[in-house]
Order: C-alpha cells, then structure tokens, then sequence
C-alpha cells in the first residue's frame, strides 16, 4: 500500500519544461508514485519526455501553452491518483574497498562526524539494501536510497575537483558511487572496481531505476 504523500511543488523550468517537486523526506514509497506518473505522463499529448529523477519529476513538453494552470491542475490530480510502480529490479554486489588514502580518502571526516569507528561506518554502510531511486548527475551515477541515517555526513565545503570513477561517497543522507572521474562534494570512504557505464554497451548504464544495490566488503584499510 502506498503511503499518502503531502502535495508536491510545481514549477517551471526553462521554456519548456515543467517540475514536479515531491515533499521531503526522501522515501521509496514517494519514488515508486513518480515511476508511475512518468509513465502515465508521457501518454499524454504534446509531451515530449517524462524524466524521474531524486524526489521529482521533470516533463518537456513539444510546446508550453501560455496558460499552465490547467496542466499544474492535470499533474496534481495524477499525483493525487497515481499509483506506486513495485519494480522487480536486478540486485547488483559490489564489492567495496573501505577506507585508506587511496581508497578511502574522507573515511576521518566521517568517522569524526559520526563519532562511529571505521568498522561499524563500513558495517552500517554494508547493511541495507539500497534501492536505485534515479539515474542522474553524470551518466550511470545512481541516486540511492535506504542509507543508515547515523551515517549521514554534510557535504564538504570545499568540493573535490578530480573524484575517481568508482568512489564510494556519503553526501548528507544519500550515498553513491561515481560513474566517471569528475568533481564532487561529497565524502569518499572506498572505491569499487565495477563499471558503472559503458558506452559500448546496450544499455550503457549499469543500473536502471528499480535495481538494488548492495556494498560488500572487499577490504578494509585502517
């Protein structure tokens, strides 16, 4: 059964594209409605595309009328009737190096804020089984859900400018694995050798939404 969801917010964005913001906190009762109304949505006419992402639902349209009330009206009644999408996704072990400068570069910021050892961070890290909420950020990058909220660790102030594919993060209440090296704010405490995209493949991404992932203990370095 479907949790009841406050209202969501919605907003424009750009000429042609409508956002629908669901109401915090992060939950995969609330993702599973916005699978749902992305794929009733992009039956609808004049919509070119439907895009989940984290907590929202971003809709293009071929062209937006000058007068969106009647459609904010149509969305908010969808989202009021919409039901979950249970989806039977693939489960995905990844086996994680923790910890070490290499490895684990920020595992003493997390371990400072958290007031936890190395040993329970990797063995509450390693507990849950995260549901994959949305792809986005760059391409293959999974936003996850089902974090031990003991772990949650604010961003860093200062981003990192050059993370490794494959860093395994902790950002706020989120956790994620980069896909491609690139900038990051958040906190890195292993690195997994998996591929997270691979642009010879059919689909290039590893994961879709609805999959699961689970972090397995390759190694710990102290």
């Amino acid at each position: 059964m479907i949790a009841n969801v406050e209202q969501p917010f919605i907003s424009l964005l750009g000429t042609s594209g409508i956002l629908l913001q669901a109401s915090a906190p992060l939950q995969l009762e609330t993702q599973q409605k916005i699978w749902g109304l992305a794929e009733q949505v992009e039956r609808w006419p004049n919509v070119l595309e439907a895009i989940p992402g984290m907590n929202n639902i971003l809709i293009t349209y071929l062209e937006l009328p000058e007068d969106i009330e009647p459609i904010k009206a149509k969305l908010l009644d969808a989202w009021r009737h919409v039901e979950g999408i249970q989806k039977d996704g693939k489960v995905i072990d990844l086996p994680v190096i923790y910890g070490g400068a290499e490895c684990g570069p920020h595992m003493q910021d997390v371990v400072a804020h958290t007031g936890l050892s190395i040993e329970e961070i990797v063995r509450r890290h390693t507990a849950p089984l995260y549901p994959v909420y949305a792809l986005g950020s760059h391409p293959g990058f999974c936003y996850l859900g089902g974090m031990d909220p003991t772990l949650a660790t604010p961003r860093r102030q200062v981003p990192i400018t050059d993370l490794p594919g494959g860093a395994v993060s902790i950002g706020g209440v989120q956790t994620g694995v980069s896909a491609s090296q690139g900038p990051s704010g958040w906190n890195t405490i292993g690195r997994t050798k998996m591929q997270f995209f691979d642009v010879n493949k059919m689909p290039p991404a590893l994961c879709r939404p609805g999959d699961y992932i689970r972090f397995c203990v390759e190694e710990i370095i102290q």
